[in-house]
């Protein structure tokens, strides 16, 4: 095969993934944004979507005395409600009493599928091993959606084998991991900007970001990956109403 074509054909397959993992993972954040947005509602209406299968996925947080402190469900996976602990305690109270956990997993047993479940904690929720970014790995309530987990760890070995620009590959090591949204710049840039289409990788900047730097420049895109999360979240909850 002529060579020329050929390289045409890999810079295509290239673009194409870059852009696909980019959707993937911008729905990604999506989802994770929208279920640490919830809207507010009551025991009643959670009980009564219990009941009529309405409900997808549960998360919770134990109180110190028993009980809950904060309760999260979803209808899908992008339109999730909560009912907030208050000082009276009336908010987890109906008129059997306290609704505790053991209340909690008998109702939902009796729910044909059951929906998942899982009992949060007041840690972080992050990936399983040290400096991982918490949203791709970590679904709230139950059952893991494999998807972001898979094109996120897809992205990031196509950044250890790609010949970067910006940045030296230490330096997006940091800003994909510690840095918790880094990867989408990343695919966005890296090694040619997406909006100027498939081709050559352009060369190398002379003041290329180091690891040092990429370091230092982690921890302030964490604390704005935690807020675009968090506004990707208020925005579905707007849009969805």
């Amino acid at each position: 095969m002529d060579p020329a074509p050929a390289s045409r054909i890999l810079r295509l397959a290239g673009f194409a993934l870059r852009v696909s993992l980019l959707l993937t993972l911008t729905a990604g954040v999506l989802l994770s944004g929208a279920s640490y947005a919830p809207s507010p509602r009551t025991l009643g209406q959670f009980q009564a979507a219990l009941a009529a299968g309405q409900v997808d996925r549960v998360a919770f947080l134990l109180a110190d005395r028993g009980g809950f402190s904060t309760l999260v469900w979803s209808e899908s996976p992008l339109i999730w409600h909560e009912i907030m602990w208050s000082e009276d305690g009336h908010t987890f109270t109906d008129s059997r009493g306290l609704y505790d956990k053991r209340r909690l997993l008998a109702d939902l047993d009796r729910v044909r599928p059951p929906p998942s479940w899982r009992q949060e904690d007041t840690r972080s929720q992050a990936g399983s091993l040290p400096l991982l970014p918490g949203w791709p790995f970590a679904f709230r309530g139950g059952d893991q959606l494999i998807w972001p987990a898979v094109a996120w760890v897809t992205a990031f070995l196509l950044m250890t084998y790609t010949t970067t620009r910006l940045a030296n590959r230490f330096a997006w090591f940091w800003l994909c991991t510690a840095g918790q949204l880094g990867i989408l710049p990343f695919l966005v840039l890296e090694p040619r900007p997406l909006w100027r289409g498939p081709g050559e990788g352009k060369a190398a900047t002379p003041n290329r970001m180091k690891g040092g730097r990429g370091c230092l420049w982690s921890i302030l895109l964490a604390f704005v990956s935690l807020w675009a999360i968090y506004g990707a979240g208020q925005l579905v909850r707007l849009l969805l109403g």
